[in-house]
């Protein structure tokens, strides 16, 4: 199945429809860690310790990652037996009603431990939301795309995804501009959730325009849909949905540790910035790793995936000892954003996860493969993370008297760029794989 060389200009309009609707849905699933030191102050008692309001505080943001793969498992398979479109406007559904809902939640002083636990509730409607909605822009946007291209628009789809950040960023600094620390800790920390809802309208009025892809009305019209599609890839996939799972555990590492975590915990905790400051170093820090999604595409398609992967992950992994030295070791600001800049462009290597979730699944089944193994991954590593992060950030400010105390969480990241070069030999020349027997993974 492949499509013509070039864009249409109706395919370009879907394109970009998708991803603008999946960046304002990714802002509804993300504003929560914009303000969740809010959250934390507001829905937990005065007196706890302020270190566990935090890691209580993110673990309800890691909460949505646990009902990802209910979503993923449901929404993709009718993505698989209905269409790609479809779904579209049932994950765009569930993102709206829970954000709409926060806006207007008692904290604790009203309802007590209530409060947290509705957050948790909601936390699992938009998991489940987002369980199906990047897998299935992925798929989405593979299929549209022109041969050899591939790594190219995928590289497009992630950074506009990434851009859902960027938008929840501006809106954290438009609340900061307009009202005083005071009134957002009273109120005004409500509005960037209320206008998550409206963002999510937005979204849902777009994707009216969206067409089907041409890969899945050729599979209709072949008669060549699955009936139980996780029933096959569990049968016939189990080597695809290790690896999938694998390069899902890298891109989860790279977006919670450096684009969420570090500018809005760790910077402030290391340096003397403030709020404002911080959340211009993450625009910096998503600027960097939306154009290092779409350099990894191009130099995907301009090489082989194995080369590419190989290359990027070296460079990943010495870009997050640079930054993580120059970090604990308190060098002065300007050499912090300029490593940091630096491993965020690195970062880019998360590009490489859609480029290789779409290699090793058959279209008829791919929607299915891709959603099961990236929410299975990402609800793992999504819940340890930020944990894991928050507990070696607090020991090495402790313990800096200790050998290689700056780099324990560098060792982390360390750790998913072995794994990237590792699974990068998994690909011949050709951009076949070793699952491939049955030639069953054809480019899309």
């Amino acid at each position: 199945m492949q499509q013509s060389k070039q864009l249409s200009k109706k395919q370009i309009q879907t394109l970009a429809l998708s991803s603008l609707g999946g960046a304002l849905e990714f802002y509804d699933f993300i504003i929560y860690v914009f303000f969740a030191s809010y959250i934390a102050k507001l829905f937990f008692p005065a007196e706890m310790n302020e270190n566990l309001k935090d890691y209580f505080a993110f673990g309800i943001f890691a909460a949505g990652y646990l009902a990802r793969p209910l979503g993923g498992i449901v929404i993709a398979h009718f993505g698989d037996k209905f269409g790609r479109k479809n779904v579209f406007m049932l994950s765009i559904l569930l993102m709206v009603i829970p954000t709409f809902a926060v806006s207007f939640f008692p904290t604790y002083e009203v309802l007590g431990y209530f409060a947290p636990i509705l957050l948790v509730a909601m936390r699992f409607l938009q998991g489940i939301a987002i369980g199906g909605e990047v897998p299935g822009a992925w798929v989405f946007v593979n299929e549209h795309s022109p041969k050899h291209q591939n790594g190219f628009y995928l590289g497009i789809l992630t950074a506009s995804i990434a851009s859902g950040i960027l938008l929840g960023n501006l809106v954290f600094l438009l609340v900061h501009s307009l009202w005083s620390e005071e009134e957002v800790l009273q109120w005004a920390w409500r509005v960037p959730f209320f206008l998550g809802g409206i963002f999510g309208l937005i979204s849902i009025y777009l994707r009216r325009f969206l067409s089907e892809t041409p890969v899945f009305k050729q599979m209709q019209e072949d008669k060549a849909l699955e009936k139980f599609p996780l029933k096959e890839i569990l049968k016939t996939s189990r080597l695809a949905i290790i690896v999938s799972m694998l390069v899902s555990w890298i891109l989860t590492g790279c977006v919670l540790i450096l684009i969420l975590l570090t500018p809005t915990k760790l910077l402030g905790d290391v340096l003397s910035v403030n709020v404002v400051e911080r959340s211009f170093i993450q625009i910096l820090g998503i600027f960097c790793i939306m154009a290092g999604s779409i350099a990894g595409g191009i130099f995907y398609d301009k090489s082989n995936l194995r080369k590419s992967y190989s290359i990027c992950a070296w460079f990943f992994i010495l870009s997050a000892l640079c930054f993580f030295y120059v970090l604990y070791g308190q060098k002065n600001l300007l050499e912090i954003v300029f490593f940091y800049s630096i491993a965020c462009f690195a970062a880019g290597i998360l590009v490489f996860t859609p480029i290789v979730m779409c290699r090793v699944f058959a279209p008829r089944v791919a929607f299915s493969g891709i959603s099961f193994s990236y929410n299975i991954a990402y609800a793992i590593a999504g819940f340890f993370t930020p944990q894991l992060t928050l507990f070696l950030h607090f020991f090495t400010l402790k313990h800096q008297e200790l050998p290689l105390s700056s780099f324990y969480l560098a060792f982390y990241l360390v750790f998913l760029g072995l794994l990237a070069w590792g699974i990068s030999f998994l690909f011949k020349e050709d951009n076949s794989w070793i699952g491939d027997k049955s030639k069953q993974a054809q480019e899309i």
